[in-house]
């Protein structure tokens, strides 16, 4: 028996879950996401970042319908997948590993974008961030176009308007925006998105006067000048980048976000304000707000008609 197997036994074993829509149908689904999860984080903790952002891309986009797990085929060689901002989405194996075990366990019920919301907190947990609420039975859309892609989700570039309406545009408020942006606590971004804040911000060969000074020195030998590049990257949080704590919100006040939406936190008084209480109180209430903007943000589009996907990266054609 692998290791893995174990771990799923031993899930299941475990205390009995919250209620679910699957509850007779599949009723260990929740187990099986937090042990597989579970197991790839332990190896892997990149995964943790990766799926959190990749639940906010899909979620953005048409609702949480998992249209970003789609692959391109020859009827669309366009899809969410292919979209620029989504080249460099990480945890496809997270989610298709759990998949495949709930394929193989309870066939044709757990849509794809339960799967993703589960896997997503379940990843956060197993680096020891907060747990939140997920409600079950979502069903997975048939339609995936990398042209909503930009039209829909939030840019790292975006300035705080613009960031607000779009989150308002899905249903979340300042202070979602705000405790979302948190989730920039952990993980790496990829350098090519601030290429031009570093060298070339209003065409001149010069840097975001925003960034603060050592910062931006830091950022440039991180992020050497290199076009086309989507490997490099560099800590979001250089405080504690493999921590999930408040510590976040202490770089963006010392005005070393790493985005450009980052640093647009300052430019709002609410977003400031809360900014500011989570730093002088040591992040008090910054993992239940966490809690629940996730939970707000994995609702939308829940009950939606579609499908459950038998693999996650093609229509399940009856």
């Amino acid at each position: 028996m692998t290791f893995l197997k174990v771990l799923i036994l031993l899930a299941i074993f475990g205390m009995a879950s919250a209620y679910n829509p699957y509850q007779s149908s599949c009723p260990d689904v929740e187990k099986i996401s937090k042990a597989i999860t579970g197991y790839f984080v332990a190896k892997n903790p990149t995964f943790a970042p990766g799926l959190l952002r990749m639940v906010f891309h899909d979620c953005a986009v048409r609702g949480c319908d998992a249209s970003v797990l789609l692959d391109p085929t020859p009827s669309n060689n366009a899809t969410e997948k292919t979209a620029v901002p989504n080249l460099t989405l990480n945890g496809y194996e997270v989610v298709n590993a759990v998949k495949a075990e709930l394929e193989r366990r309870c066939p044709g019920v757990v849509s794809c974008a339960d799967v993703l919301a589960l896997t997503s907190r379940d990843a956060i947990v197993a680096i020891n961030g907060p747990w939140w609420y997920i409600p079950l039975g979502r069903k997975d859309g048939r339609i995936s176009l990398a042209s909503e892609v930009v039209k829909f989700l939030p840019s790292p570039r975006a300035n705080i308007s613009t960031l607000k309406k779009s989150f308002a545009d899905i249903g979340l408020s300042s202070k979602d925006l705000v405790v979302l942006s948190g989730a920039h606590t952990v993980g790496s971004g990829h350098c090519n998105i601030i290429q031009e804040r570093l060298y070339n911000f209003t065409g001149k060969g010069d840097t975001d006067p925003n960034i603060e000074a050592s910062y931006a020195k830091e950022l440039k030998y991180r992020c050497p000048q290199k076009e086309g590049d989507l490997t490099t990257v560099a800590a979001m949080d250089p405080i504690s980048p493999k921590v999930f704590n408040e510590k976040y919100f202490t770089v963006v006040s010392q005005r070393k976000g790493f985005f450009e939406s980052d640093a647009a936190l300052l430019d709002d008084n609410y977003t400031k304000s809360y900014l500011q209480f989570q730093v002088n109180s040591g992040g008090a209430t910054f993992a239940k707000d966490f809690a629940e903007s996730m939970t707000k943000l994995v609702k939308i589009g829940l009950g939606f008609e579609g499908e459950v996907r038998k693999t996650c990266g093609a229509i399940f054609l009856l």
